[in-house]
């Protein structure tokens, strides 16, 4: 039975449960692209910081995709399952076949979306990293890992869903997980949504760009209230 709406009304729901570290000026939030970016970018709207993406990339098996053996988040960041890997008895030619094909995708992803923007950065910053949902934590993991490597204050995980096998695995990795729902019959992340639609290059260009605008907005608001308008 779904739970949400849509990606926004979990955000919006998510914010809620963050809402500790509103108006924090350490804060950022940064969303998994694609399908976390809507849900991230009502978690930074609603908690007043600013949001930026990471790219993360499924790996997939080459006959089923949406079976995953692990996941990268850029060059350096590779999370493998080696459980299953063993299990399936996938080959070292498979895994860097499928890991070389990916990581042009999350390069062509990372142009497209942030464009001239500068790189991200959170280093001593306190990161809510966000995404629409969890079913294994892989993608999460390759995102904790690559973030890791910049020396944030503190990782907060923030997930509407996810069985209590990614919740727990995820607890061990971040600093704190605050997940909506934690069902053990999980299936699935789509099963929770009522709208659960691909989220496209496009739509994510347009959230990043309007969480711009938003932060330019609260800005310049902050500078009136503390100067004055300008005469």
């Amino acid at each position: 039975m779904a739970r949400f709406k849509d990606r926004r009304e979990a955000g919006q729901l998510l914010a809620q449960k963050l809402s500790n570290y509103a108006n924090d000026p350490d804060l950022i939030v940064v969303a998994l692209a694609r399908g976390g970016v809507p849900v991230g970018f009502e978690v930074a709207k609603a908690l007043n910081a600013p949001l930026d993406i990471l790219v993360v990339r499924k790996l997939g098996m080459p006959r089923d995709t949406e079976v995953a053996m692990g996941a990268i988040a850029n060059d350096e960041t590779r999370v493998l399952d080696d459980e299953f890997i063993a299990l399936l008895r996938i080959s070292d030619d498979v895994i860097e076949a499928v890991t070389a094909k990916e990581k042009q995708e999350l390069k062509r992803r990372e142009i497209a979306y942030r464009s001239e923007a500068p790189p991200l950065r959170v280093t001593g910053l306190k990161c809510i990293l966000v995404d629409d949902g969890s079913a294994t934590g892989l993608t999460m993991k390759a995102a904790i890992a690559a973030l890791r490597q910049q020396s944030p204050a503190k990782i907060i995980v923030a997930l509407p869903t996810a069985p209590p096998s990614a919740y727990n695995e995820l607890r061990s990795l971040a600093d704190e997980v605050v997940a909506l729902m934690t069902p053990f019959l999980f299936f699935s992340v789509a099963r929770w949504y009522k709208i659960f639609g691909q989220i496209s290059d496009q739509q994510v260009q347009q959230l990043y760009q309007e969480s711009k605008h938003l932060k330019e907005f609260r800005n310049s608001a902050l500078q009136e209230a503390r100067f004055g308008a300008s005469p």
